[in-house]
């Protein structure tokens, strides 16, 4: 009895041993990872070309006195103030007068108009003679010439004059005002303002030699700026140079940026985004769910509670997501989370 007992208990052993087994191997097989999912649409993407500087004016002008006079700051008919930094200015409003009164008096503008009244009139009446024959050619050339001259001193006089009033020379803002008593005299050559117009500002661009195929005129740019937050400004390339810089391997061109709500000043460091190429209706998913693998890029689909590898090949990418040229299709099931311990055929479950 003992003896049976002994070639029993061995086989007993074994047949435990291998019933545990059996279980731990069915309690393994019906584990389910838990997955997140997202039906593939078609949709966009865009790839652009990033890079940041400095956005200047693209107008502006310093206005310097053209003569010495006594200061004479305007009143801004918009404020009821005299005119300040940050006035908003039509072309031609009158800021500063100077005024100068022996200036004026040296002008002779009166004089001058006077002169040139007789000379028209003495011009006129040599014309009716010499119709008649009552003057030579001579006699009607020498009014004619001093009737020229009469005007062209009468016209120098009205400008020299009207520079004693020193205009805007284009619609913008005032941007520099250097202070002056009023009443106190300046001497020519002194600053006066300067007005900056920025409804488009510019910035200067170089980028590197491998995207000039993919740059041309009036390409879209996408500007963005801490102050902003989340906004962007819509601008666009308006020049590109054709040489490359030997040393920089760089190609230089220029952004015109629409600022027509003054969103960014002069001076301002900013971003931009130019749009190099754009693909509609294709397949797009997040950059994170693709893995590498040697040469190869996959990415998990789940198919009747079972992960398929799908081994794919991709087209543009931006910062978070990836073009599928091939290896997905519309519809599919893309595991977007979870995808990190999966192996092809794991059986998972998707969460909701």
């Amino acid at each position: 009895m003992k003896k049976l007992l002994k070639g029993f208990t061995p086989l007993l052993l074994m047949t435990v041993l291998w019933s545990c087994n059996n279980q731990e191997n069915n309690i393994q097989t019906e584990i389910k990872i838990p997955v997140s999912v997202e039906t593939i649409k078609p949709k966009s993407i865009s790839s652009f070309i990033e890079t940041t500087g400095t956005v200047y004016s693209s107008k502006e002008g310093e206005m310097k006195s053209e003569m010495s006079g006594l200061y004479q700051l305007q009143r801004n008919p918009a404020t009821g103030r005299p005119f300040a930094l940050g006035d908003v200015v039509k072309s031609g409003q009158v800021l500063i007068r100077i005024e100068n009164e022996e200036f004026v008096n040296g002008l002779q503008v009166d004089g001058k108009k006077l002169n040139l009244e007789l000379a028209q009139n003495n011009l006129e009446k040599q014309k009716s003679l010499y119709d008649k024959g009552g003057v030579t050619q001579t006699e009607l050339k020498n009014a004619s010439i001093q009737y020229v001259n009469a005007k062209y001193s009468y016209e120098n006089a009205e400008i020299q004059l009207a520079k004693m009033a020193v205009r805007v020379p284009f619609d913008g803002v005032i941007v520099e005002l250097p202070y002056h008593t009023n009443g106190v005299k300046i001497d020519q050559g002194s600053s006066l303002f300067k007005v900056m117009e920025y409804n488009k500002l510019l910035m200067d661009v170089k980028l590197p030699e491998k995207h000039m195929s993919e740059v041309t005129l009036d390409q879209l740019v996408q500007i963005t700026n801490y102050t902003m937050g989340n906004d962007t400004i819509s601008g666009k390339i308006s020049q590109i140079s054709p040489i490359i810089d030997p040393e920089t391997r760089t190609f230089q061109s220029v952004l015109q940026i629409n600022n027509d709500k003054h969103s960014l000043r002069p001076g301002m460091f900013i971003k931009a985004a130019i749009l190099s190429e754009k693909r509609d209706s294709t397949i797009v998913i997040p950059k994170e769910t693709v893995i590498s693998r040697q040469d190869a890029k996959v990415v998990f689909i789940v198919e009747n509670g079972i992960a398929t590898e799908k081994q794919i090949s991709t087209g543009l990418e931006t910062m978070d997501d990836i073009e599928v040229l091939s290896g997905l299709k519309v519809n599919d099931r893309l595991v977007i989370s979870g995808f990190e311990t999966l192996r092809n055929k794991s059986k998972v479950s998707v969460l909701q």
